[in-house]
């Protein structure tokens, strides 16, 4: 009798919440307008994605100095031979910058200021480093505590003392400390989304100065512009995600892609439609369950890449192919960084906090880093991973 109420409960529940849903108007594709022309903007995000590509690609291009790399990042200097690094002029003439966004999340970092420091500060010594150990040791041949290069398969790998290759570190790290971050813990969280009078000037449909949009409306669609704002069609990306972008979007392409997470990217497009519905029909509970149903997704597409890539580099270290195993490691090592800035679902705190990130890469650096990195570690690091995420590590590693 109580499991036959249970049932009927839940039921119930389930219903309700469909039903709540089903009297929101939800468009095709991410398209929503008001008199005539288009109600979503996020700009700034593909400034910032396109920002991010150039610091990348141009960490691998021997002619940079340092100083264009930490413009590229911080996009400070008004005047000199470093103020224009971007080979887009109109990102040299944006006021944007990457750096003012990473470990920048009203939920995580408004009130550790502390702590984004530290996080910006990594960013910036492995950009540094890349100078200062890679690109004086290009010619050099990379072996157990020495930085240089080394083969994988056709390929040359550019990797420190350690194996570690800084350009992947940071690349992924973005994906956490910029994607991640701005989207799950600022701008799809209550305190921005609901700050001073969002919802009285949402109800009202009364619009941000000058913008066709309402505040609220525009800090949704700048989460989305994180994942999308590079698509070549943002209403409807979902026949290019895994190609649009060198980051997030790219690797939410290949955890998709693996027939134990398949269809993870439509859901996640479906909820941002949904939520960005919800808003334009002033129902705040729904917007917000489509929130929750974000954050656990994207965190599910970090941990999974992180498992994956360690579970890669473990295979490839058992056969003694380096340059593939440094490289795949590298990467692994960007997502397990990532993992601080995925956020519980309704809940304040990440599933893994700095401290035990900092656990997880100091077992993978100790002594002679990724050249002694024992099979051991490796899964154990990978099981507590995916143990948190609720998936196995088997499902991760296909």
């Amino acid at each position: 009798m109580i499991i036959n109420r249970i049932v009927v409960l839940l039921f119930i529940i389930g219903f309700s919440a469909c039903e709540e849903s089903s009297n929101i108007d939800v468009p095709i594709t991410y398209n929503f307008e008001r008199n005539g022309e288009s109600s979503v903007s996020f700009e700034g995000q593909t400034i910032r994605i396109l920002m991010a590509e150039e610091l990348i690609s141009s960490m691998a291009d021997f002619n940079q100095t340092k100083e264009q790399l930490l413009e590229m990042y911080s996009n400070q200097t008004s005047n000199g031979d470093d103020a224009n690094p971007f080979s887009i002029e109109w990102l040299n003439e944006s006021t944007k910058s990457i750096k003012s966004k990473v470990a920048a999340s009203r939920d995580f970092y408004s009130a550790n200021a502390a702590e984004s420091a530290l996080i910006r500060g990594d960013l910036e010594s492995w950009i540094l480093n890349q100078v200062q150990e890679i690109y004086s040791n290009q010619s050099v041949a990379a072996t157990k505590g020495q930085a240089g290069q080394i083969a994988d398969g056709s390929s040359v790998r550019y990797v420190n003392k350690k194996g570690l290759e800084y350009n992947q570190v940071v690349g992924k790290a973005l994906i956490g400390a910029l994607m991640i971050d701005q989207m799950c813990n600022n701008y799809l969280s209550q305190s921005v989304l609901d700050e001073a009078d969002n919802i009285d000037n949402n109800d009202a449909g009364i619009l941000a100065m000058d913008k066709n949009y309402t505040t609220m409306e525009h800090k949704w669609d700048e989460a989305y512009g994180y994942l999308f704002g590079a698509s070549a069609n943002s209403d409807d990306p979902t026949g290019t995600i895994g190609s649009d972008d060198s980051f997030l979007n790219k690797y939410l392409g290949r955890v998709d892609g693996d027939d134990d997470f398949s269809g993870i990217g439509i859901d996640i497009y479906n909820a941002f439609k949904l939520g960005r519905a919800a808003i334009v029909a002033g129902n705040y509970k729904v917007r917000d369950e489509q929130a929750e149903i974000l954050r656990e997704k994207l965190a599910t597409v970090i941990g999974v890449r992180a498992v994956y890539y360690l579970q890669k580099g473990k295979n490839s270290l058992s056969s003694r192919a380096w340059g593939t195993a440094f490289h795949d490691l590298s990467e692994g090592f960007g997502f397990i960084y990532s993992l601080q800035f995925c956020r519980q679902s309704n809940s304040s705190l990440p599933y893994f906090s700095r401290t035990e990130v900092n656990n997880f890469i100091e077992q993978l650096l100790e002594a002679n880093g990724f050249w002694d990195v024992s099979a051991n570690t490796l899964d154990q690091i990978s099981k507590e991973i995916a143990d948190k995420f609720e998936f196995t590590v088997e499902q991760a590693a296909n």
